[in-house]
């Protein structure tokens, strides 16, 4: 009965991430375009420039390892991150309870606890999670040298994953405590330690002779365009949100955005390859233009920079926290040239 329970489960999931067009470079049509994902890919499951779309993924050779969704500039590939934020959330100490760091392993290294297919899931919003919520967070991983799902490098990318986790958070002055290590025989005994409420979003999976704890896929819903906030991309929504405690009004977050000089044209180019519409152009009765950023939605993918005709957009890496508060003024013209 429990095997026929976990299967209903398991089917319930997607392994390959949820692909946004309008979110991509290719779709967009900004000047270089962009092969991340198809460069990044170790099973070679995803082909860029196919007619009808810009990037298909072949479900048979994707093994969900969601190193295409790391390494993704824009979101345009995604999973849903909540299952892995509430399984870190549900891993805090709880009052009466022994203290125990949280962690999340891959599920081919035969360590206990909550898992992912491939470590290669985690993104800065995660990490930085952990720091707001000051869960000191452990991720183990196995043999990457020989891993079916991974790929060899998957330390070195969760390095430096952390890396830039740590830039984020350096605003809040609470470091995101993550180790990254091997597995050890001692782990394939640890415990499971979640609130009740998280046991239900739990599930397990047999693999072989063992069974891991494991976090299900949940497929997320297609993007709804008309509604602003959705445009903008899990990952970064909660970065933005992770960014606990609060920082001082004059620290330094650290957010790569656009930012336009005097040598502006006004034309539309930013306006149209920027793939969350972080970038507006708003056209005045006088005739002028007014651009306009929203600061919390950019990915930090620079279409626009490497898209301006005249070359008048220019990176800015730090921002004031007052900067996301409210819409960001990046030009205003008097008349449309």
């Amino acid at each position: 009965m429990l095997q026929g329970v976990l299967a209903r489960l398991d089917d319930s999931g997607n392994h390959v991430p949820r692909f946004t067009p309008l979110r991509c470079l290719l779709d967009r049509q900004a000047v270089g375009g962009c092969d991340a994902c198809h460069a990044t890919c170790p099973h070679e499951a995803i082909t860029v420039g196919m007619v009808g779309s810009s990037i298909q993924i072949d479900a048979d050779l994707c093994t969900g390892c969601g190193l295409c969704v790391q390494v993704c500039p824009t979101g345009a590939l995604e999973y849903n991150l909540l299952p892995s934020l509430q399984s870190v959330k549900d891993q805090q100490a709880q009052p009466g309870r022994p203290a125990q760091d949280a962690s999340l392993t891959c599920s081919q290294s035969g360590a206990g606890g909550p898992s992912l297919p491939c470590l290669g899931r985690v993104t800065p919003a995660l990490l930085s999670a952990a720091g707001a919520w000051n869960t000191p967070l452990t991720l183990i991983h196995g043999a990457c040298d020989t891993c079916a799902v991974g790929a060899p490098d998957v330390p070195a990318r969760l390095e430096r994953v952390l890396e830039e986790t740590q830039r984020l958070r350096a605003a809040t002055g609470r470091p995101a405590p993550v180790t990254v290590r091997p597995v050890t025989p001692d782990d394939a005994g640890r415990a499971l330690k979640v609130s009740r409420r998280g046991a239900f979003g739990a599930m397990f999976r047999a693999a072989g002779q063992q069974v891991a704890q494991s976090i299900p896929d949940s497929p997320l819903p297609f993007v709804d365009w008309s509604v602003p906030e959705d445009r903008t991309p899990q990952e970064w929504s909660w970065r933005a949100r992770t960014l606990k405690p609060a920082p001082p009004e004059d620290a330094a977050i650290h957010w790569p955005a656009p930012l336009v000089d005097d040598t502006c044209i006004d034309c539309p180019v930013c306006a149209n390859v920027c793939p969350t519409e972080a970038i507006t152009r708003d056209l005045q009765p006088d005739g002028g233009v007014r651009l306009l950023l929203n600061l919390a939605a950019c990915t930090g993918c620079m279409a626009c920079l490497h898209s301006c005709p005249p070359q008048a957009i220019h990176a800015q890496d730090h921002w004031l926290p007052a900067a996301f508060r409210a819409p960001i003024l990046l030009r205003e013209s008097d008349t449309v040239m």
